[in-house]
């Protein structure tokens, strides 16, 4: 039987002991209530020892993914933690294996072992959960991973704050203050996991085309100056006849959010700051204060002065929407607006809600639908500047609501800009665009579901049962 890649060292072991299965972590016996949560060794991959009965399946096995380099660099000790609770084996740092590897790998496993008549096994993929530690782009990594492996039984997947906005979590009740790190800490975590409840979340599928530059790439620019280093949007080469003629094809998802515009470029900056200096940026605090400074240095505060109108949404591309009776149709974009957001989530910018509750007078006029997780819809608002998005403070704040959809089409003018900025769930990047021929389109579409795991009362909502 293949070995799952050894990163670690094993230090949990299975142990027979008068006819029941006694859990040891390390020369101590493990708690009672860790050994819910604990997966062994063989079923990781690692060793070949296996019995055929047990007296105790795990009531929430889980895999834990901790991104080593978030949360002010506190992710490293955070994955000490875990492997220190659970098996040092069912803990990894994203840093060093990516979750696709793991999952694939773990899976082709548990087939194996469920052929062979394990029935832990089988208990175990049952039950499985994920829990995943970091900002909002690696939460969209793990998500995008479960999702392309269209397993029958994916895994639900809680989230721990450890990055600068954490939406994602605190839209699902985990919160967005970066966690302690303490063992106590922990295991009170696990033990929400065990009893959270199950919620589906729409995915959303972003594809841009458009042909090759005359000059340079049009692949778009990480912030680290880097190009294809994003994990949510990557350019594809399957056969496509738009591609085959002159094309380029990239292809993302996202699952709270998309952005265009000032508010990505605010984005983008921090991440580059914060790649250039990493010293400068040890804990959640500090790094939204820096976020703020690069706001006003960037111009988010005093666009008028320092962001060309030739930026502007309106001005940079036209947009089109599919209304719910199936007709696309052109929406429109006050020539102000400066940024734009097709929102997944009630969370953006670290748990400020752009759509707000509408008035029922005007959802009904405008044919709204309350903002569902699960629904099929996005909704679209837009921003002026920094001083707009801060109406968001306010209680019954909100921005620009644009539209509610299921599809997005936008179509870049032809000489407009030469590059423009886009954000993914928290991952900025600095897209190039040809400015002699505007033949760039983006189209944003549904692209199934994936369950996510919250406490009982959260501030995401899905569609009521009926």
């Amino acid at each position: 039987m293949r070995r799952m890649p050894g990163r670690f060292a094993t230090v949990g072991t299975v142990a027979r002991k008068a006819g029941a299965w006694k859990f040891v972590m390390g020369d101590r016996d493990s708690d009672d209530v860790l050994k819910d949560f604990f997966v062994p060794d063989y079923i990781l991959g690692h060793g070949s020892e296996r019995v055929g009965d047990f007296s105790h399946a795990p009531a929430c096995p889980v895999i834990v993914f901790i991104n080593s380099k978030s949360g002010g660099q506190r992710g490293g000790d955070l994955i000490v933690t875990y492997r220190t609770l659970l098996n040092k084996n069912q803990v990894f740092d994203l840093g060093e294996i990516a979750p696709g590897e793991v999952l694939r790998e773990l899976y082709k496993n548990l087939e194996i072992l469920k052929q062979d008549g394990d029935p832990l096994a089988s208990e175990i993929q049952k039950r499985l959960k994920l829990i995943v530690a970091g900002g909002d782009g690696t939460v969209n990594w793990l998500l995008g991973v479960v999702s392309d492996l269209k397993l029958s039984e994916p895994p639900p997947v809680a989230t721990v704050p450890l990055g600068t906005g954490n939406n994602l979590p605190f839209s699902f009740g985990w919160g967005k203050k970066n966690p302690r790190i303490d063992r106590q800490s922990v295991m009170s975590f696990l033990n929400q996991v065990k009893t959270a409840i199950e919620m589906k979340i729409d995915g959303w599928h972003l594809v841009m085309r458009m042909r090759a530059l005359k000059e340079g790439s049009c692949d778009p620019i990480a912030p680290s100056g880097q190009t294809n280093s994003l994990n949510a949007f990557q350019q594809v080469f399957e056969p496509d006849p738009s591609y085959m003629d002159g094309f380029h094809k990239y292809c993302g998802r996202f699952w709270n959010y998309f952005s265009m515009g000032m508010d990505a470029q605010v984005s983008y900056a921090f991440h580059s700051d914060r790649k250039l200096h990493p010293e400068k940026f040890k804990n959640q605090l500090v790094n939204q204060s820096n976020y703020l400074k690069l706001g006003c240095t960037q111009g988010w505060f005093c666009t008028s002065c320092f962001h060309p109108s030739s930026r502007n949404i309106a001005q940079l591309a036209n947009v089109r929407i599919l209304r719910r009776q199936g007709q696309w149709e052109d929406l429109y974009v006050p020539r102000s607006i400066r940024s734009i957001v097709c929102l997944n989530l009630p969370s953006f910018s670290g748990g400020l809600d752009p759509w707000g509750t509408p008035d029922p007078k005007k959802s009904h006029e405008r044919d709204l639908t309350p903002p569902y997780v699960d629904d099929g819809l996005i909704e679209i608002v837009g921003f002026r500047d920094a001083w707009h998005g801060l109406i968001l403070l306010l209680p019954k704040g909100h921005g620009t609501r644009l539209a509610q959809t299921s599809r997005v089409h936008l179509e870049f003018k032809t000489r407009a800009a030469d590059h423009t900025y886009m954000r993914i769930d928290g991952e900025p990047w600095r897209q190039p665009l040809p400015f002699e021929d505007g033949s760039v389109t983006v189209e944003i579409s549904h692209a199934g579901q994936a369950k996510m795991l919250a406490p009982p009362s959260c501030r995401s909502k899905s569609l009521p049962i009926t």
